[in-house]
């Protein structure tokens, strides 16, 4: 890189452990760092090549001065004197910019006026800057503050008393909700608490079980037990119900059921998990009913030798052709269905009376033999205690009654069916579980006064043996069984009947514990049983037929899985999802044609027992967070309560079968971790949202008693792009700056009248912009605001953005690259507001690209149309050249940056062509920031001490995956001749101590080397039309920002230095991938607008993409762990 004149030092490696200056041992911070990418061992900490560069060794000692020498004298008697505030200072001799110190002692900037900057007050990159004050044994150098670099100088003195208040307001963002139309219609069938739901419920709650199992379940249990059994089932779906409620009554409840109340509770994740899981299960649930029912007529075939073909093709044939039927009735509409469910519950009803009133008829011998001997308190206290058999237990017996209970759901299903949701769901889920636990309880005890639990029932002989017939007055006969006297002298009927050796293989084959039909035999006419078993399996199995497609029509419509928008599709008045019934009802014909169910059953109940869960999960959550939103009507819930609902529903999971739970918890988990992936556009306002606003604002608030400390500064960045898709390649720089580590905030000015703006900034707040940003992958807030000017609306946002410590600290914009041609006033503006920034304490930096930062239509990486289309109307416009803003509201548009339309606001005419030349072109520039870059070098001229950001910034690019492939430069100044080589190992250490890792260092020592007189005549061209002419009437009162003759000579010295710096960008940077260079300081009052933004454009023109940074003179580095 370097001429022949350069004279290259021997590289100078630092590594872990090696000793430093004055062979004290390096203390290096081992404690890793979220934004600094790690290294190996062997590389970090590494300087491969230090160097010296100079043009001529007579230049340097032309122009590198002895601080002893006379010269050095002559030229300090001609400056101000300067001295620290505490110490007093000296009036001022001449009008200057720069300073001198009386001694090296009194004076902290000792080494200030050795630098190359022509006695810049300025103060190089040195260690002592960075220590500790407690470390300190000798005077240490210490950097000028911020204050005394900016203000002027009839200020600076009273500068350190102001106290500098921070504004801590914080921009409320409102987020905006559309109301949802209803879309019910007149002609659609809507049913009210009793049919829509306590029907439903009840039918589903008396199932099978009721006939099937209840008496199982008093045998092995007792009736104390199953009582209990009854009742814990009963809590569980009570506390269920009561969140339900909660849920239901808290806004307008739609089509979807338990997905509808679960997903605007929770969120898409579960939801969508839930309702796609109790969808499929409900669909199983109709097979699993279905073949229930053609097992019981299989069996009716069998007794009367009536099969079809075999014992299994009968039962698919029979399943087929039932599900069928089903599937008739529900396409035919809620209504036809709705009846088929009151004719099924009636019939249910039959059946339990009939059981009922068998029992107080008088037990035939048969019936005696087989353990239904009519109500006896004797038999009751001894059914009363539990007697389990065949390894059974309190929990697994509970595990094969719970699922009788979970039918809670039926009516919920159907929600978008019922008249009033909010009130009909509540009262006919409560009046469900109430009815049927009373009814269960009572078959219960009518079970256990009346059968005994074991009996043989083939010693009939014996037992009408044991029967004595009196003959009464009047001719009647009666049992003497019913006789206490005659009990007593015969021998006893129920020892017969429990003497299972009298049994078929010495076995009992009847009673509670044994026969399932054993209700039946007790009934008053049996084949009236056999009718309610057939209406419960087929009312359970039309439920779920429609259950099914409601919940999964809804899962359809909020479109958070693809491809299944076409099963949303609904149709006649009541929404009817013909094509999700078809769906479940392949579904099931597939399932019964499997025929075996039985390992499928319980995962089924899983499903449900997950939905059960979630739900008092979801009230639970939107208790805990607090939002104002959740205001349910139904008052009588406790979140508490809903926490040991969801505790008790998962328990239940593993006492039923533990392995199905783990299966059901699978893929609960999967659904919700692909949603969660894929991210749904959808808003609910679900409690996981209010969860992350708490979450945020307690960490916020607990954010703000943390003391900042150097080790944890992170550069929170304001980047004023004006509308974020107008500038895509400015917005991409910064995020991959700030990128998983610190904050970015892009901030928009609207220029013009406010009342004018706020339609502009309501429609930019609606969330286009972020809209952009999840487009283009951008994690970035957006501030937006009106003012009169730019200036005015940048101090807006430098002082009212952020929240607490989460607060910009550095301002990044582009370079106003049109501000020889644009309004005077517009880059004075400019300019000041890099006066502001430094004012409020901000880090400042500015980019330039060749090609400028402004696209009229943003494309993305595919070539397709832009993101956000950006369309002002006619009386408003965009300045482009405004790196930060600029909608502007004005009557034409102009611009510098690229191709955009002319005066007259019309594209010139061009061939197609060359139109798509420039479309490659402008989508090149606007994703240049948003690929990787190609390997190659960060250039850091660190030139002066800003406290070490112009040095950090790059660093972190270095550690980002777009720009891993470049490597570190740094170029210093020469101060001394004769120090070259101190100040190269001073530099290298300072990096170890840094633990930054670069490719190598560059010393300069020719910076205060002259510049050619070609560059200073380009640089002159700059000022034309920014000279003050007083010849003219012009005055530096009316037109501050214009350059007078005496400014211009009494900055001489700094802008040959700026000129001199391009030359040296040009000869060492020019194929830099980044060029990054300490920005130059503006004095207040000293340096006019024109001549500062002419050193700017010297600087950065024609150059690689070159940042100019400079921090607020306050350290963000440190060697201490």
């Amino acid at each position: 890189m370097a001429d022949t004149s350069m004279q290259t030092v021997p590289t100078v490696t630092f590594k872990e452990g090696a000793c430093c200056e004055n062979n004290l041992p390096v203390l290096l911070n081992n404690t890793s760092n979220e934004m600094i990418r790690k290294v190996s061992s062997t590389s970090r900490f590494q300087v491969d090549r230090v160097n010296s560069v100079t043009d001529d060794p007579d230049d340097v000692n032309n122009t590198v001065d002895d601080a002893e020498s006379p010269a050095h004298r002559n030229k300090d008697d001609s400056r101000q004197s300067f001295e620290s505030p505490t110490f007093g200072s000296s009036p001022p001799v001449s009008p200057t910019d720069t300073y001198a110190s009386h001694n090296s002692f009194s004076n902290p900037y000792e080494t200030n006026f050795k630098t190359f900057g022509r006695y810049t007050t300025e103060a190089l990159p040195h260690m002592d800057h960075y220590r500790n004050l407690l470390s300190a044994t000798t005077a240490m150098k210490s950097r000028p503050t911020l204050a005394e670099l900016h203000e002027e100088k009839d200020t600076e003195e009273n500068f350190r008393s102001k106290a500098r208040e921070k504004l801590l307001a914080s921009e409320e963002k409102l987020a905006e909700e559309g109301l949802k139309k209803k879309s019910q219609e007149k002609g659609a069938l809507k049913f009210g608490w009793v049919k829509g739901v306590l029907i439903r419920c009840l039918l589903n709650i008396w199932g099978v079980m009721l006939f099937m199992r209840l008496s199982w379940v008093v045998g092995q249990s007792g009736v104390g037990f199953a009582t209990l059994i009854i009742l814990l089932s009963a809590v569980v779906t009570t506390l269920t119900s009561l969140s339900m409620s909660a849920i239901c009554t808290n806004g307008e409840v739609k089509g979807g059921g338990a997905y509808f109340m679960i997903s605007r509770s929770l969120g898409p994740e579960f939801g969508g998990a839930i309702g796609l899981v109790f969808s499929v299960a409900n669909a199983v649930a109709v097979a699993m009913y279905v073949v229930g029912f053609s097992e019981t007529v299989r069996d009716i075939l069998k007794v009367h030798n009536a099969l079809m073909v075999d014992e299994v093709n009968d039962i698919r044939i029979i399943g087929v052709l039932t599900i069928t039927f089903l599937l008739f009735i529900a396409i035919i509409g809620m209504e036809w269905e709705a009846r088929a469910q009151l004719i099924l519950l009636g019939l249910l009803l039959v059946a339990i009376a009939n059981f009922m009133i068998g029992t107080f008829i008088p037990s035939t011998p048969e019936q005696i033999s087989k353990g239904i001997v009519g109500y006896k308190g004797k038999l009751f206290v001894e059914n009363l205690g539990p007697k389990y058999t065949d390894g059974e237990n309190f929990f697994s017996v509970f595990a094969v009654f719970f699922p009788a209970a979970t039918g809670i759901l039926a009516g919920a299903n159907i929600s978008g069916d019922l008249k009033n949701a909010q009130r009909n769901i509540p009262k006919g889920t409560f009046y469900s579980i109430l009815i049927s636990t009373i009814v269960y309880i009572g078959i219960a005890w009518v079970l256990g006064a009346t059968i005994m639990r074991e009996a043989s029932g083939y010693a009939v002989t014996a037992l009408q043996s044991a029967i004595t017939t009196n003959v009464s007055a009047n001719g009647s006969y009666q049992s003497s069984l019913t006789n206490t006297s005659a009990v007593q002298h015969q021998p006893s009927a129920f020892s017969l009947a429990q003497n299972c050796s009298l049994g078929m293989d010495g076995k009992c084959e009847f009673g509670l514990l044994h026969d399932y039909q054993t209700m039946e035999t007790a009934s008053g006419f049996g084949p009236l049983v056999t009718v309610g078993i057939f209406s419960a399996t087929l009312s359970s199995a039309l439920a779920s037929l429609v259950s099914a497609p409601k919940v999964f029509q809804a899962v359809c419509k909020d479109k958070i899985f693809p491809k299944i928008h076409i099963f949303a599709k609904g149709y006649g008045p009541s929404d009817n999802p013909r094509r999700a019934y078809l769906l479940a009802y392949f579904i099931g014909v597939a399932f019964i044609c499997i025929g075996d169910l039985n390992a499928i059953a319980p995962i089924i109940s899983n499903f449900f027992l997950m939905s059960y869960a979630l739900i008092n999960y979801s009230c639970f959550d939107a208790s805990l967070a607090r939002s104002p939103g959740w205001r349910p009507a139904f008052k009588y819930y406790y979140m508490w309560l809903s926490l040991i609902g969801a505790l008790v529903c998962i328990a239940v999971m593993f006492i039923i079968n533990w392995w199905t739970a783990l299966i059901t918890f699978a893929v609960i988990a999967f659904i919700f971790v692909y949603v969660h992936y894929t991210k749904p556009d959808v808003n609910w306002g679900s409690s996981t949202q209010a969860h992350v606003y708490r979450s945020a604002l307690q960490s916020a608030l607990k954010l703000l008693a943390v003391e900042d400390h150097i080790k944890n500064f992170r550069p929170q960045i304001l980047v004023l792009t004006g509308l974020p898709s107008s500038r895509p390649a400015l917005v991409d720089f910064v995020y991959t700056l700030t990128r998983k580590i610190s904050l970015m905030m892009c901030g928009h000015i609207l220029i013009g009248n406010q009342s004018d703006c706020l339609r502009e900034i309501n429609r930019y707040k609606s969330g286009t912009v972020y809209q952009w940003f999840k487009q283009r992958k951008v994690k970035s807030f957006y501030s937006v605001t009106s003012a009169t000017s730019f200036r005015q609306g940048a101090q807006s946002i430098m002082q009212n953005v952020g929240v607490g410590k989460m607060r910009p600290n550095i301002v990044v914009m582009g370079f106003k690259s049109d501000w020889r041609t644009t309004h005077y006033e517009e880059v004075d503006g400019y300019f000041n507001t890099i006066h502001d920034a430094f004012d409020l304490e901000f880090g400042v930096g500015i980019l330039r690209v060749t090609e400028g930062f402004y696209c009229e239509t943003n494309q993305n990486e595919a070539g397709h149309e832009s993101l956000v289309q950006h369309k002002l109307d006619a009386d408003e416009e965009e300045i482009h050249s405004y790196p930060s803003t600029p909608t502007m509201l004005r009557k034409h548009s102009h611009s510098s940056e690229g191709s955009f339309p002319d005066h007259n606001g019309e594209m010139p005419q061009r061939d197609d062509s060359h139109q798509l030349l420039m479309s490659e072109n402008r989508l090149r520039q606007q994703n240049r920031f948003a690929k990787k870059q190609k390997k190659g070098t960060i250039d850091v001229w660190w030139l002066f001490d800003d406290g070490g950001l112009t040095l950090l910034i790059p660093y972190i690019l270095t550690t980002k995956l777009y720009w891993g492939n470049c490597r570190l430069r740094i170029f210093i100044a020469g101060t001394k001749r004769g120090e070259i080589d101190r100040e190269q190992r001073q530099m290298a250490t300072l990096l170890s101590k840094f633990r930054i890792e670069c490719k190598e260092i560059t010393v300069i020592a020719d910076i205060g080397k002259s510049p050619e007189k070609k560059s200073e005549v380009e640089f002159d061209k700059l000022l034309e039309g920014w000279m003050l002419d007083e010849e003219s009437g012009e005055s530096q009162e009316k037109y501050p920002w214009k350059i007078s003759e005496e400014e211009k000579d009494l900055l001489q010295d700094k802008t040959k230095r700026n000129i001199r710096l391009k030359e040296l960008l040009v000869k060492h940077s020019s194929d830099a991938s980044l060029v990054v260079m300490t920005l130059p300081m503006p004095r207040k009052g000293t340096c006019p607008t024109g001549l500062y933004m002419a050193w700017l454009d010297t600087l950065t023109r024609d150059m690689p993409p070159i940042l100019l940074l400079r921090g607020n003179q306050s350290s963000v580095l440190t060697f201490y762990s």
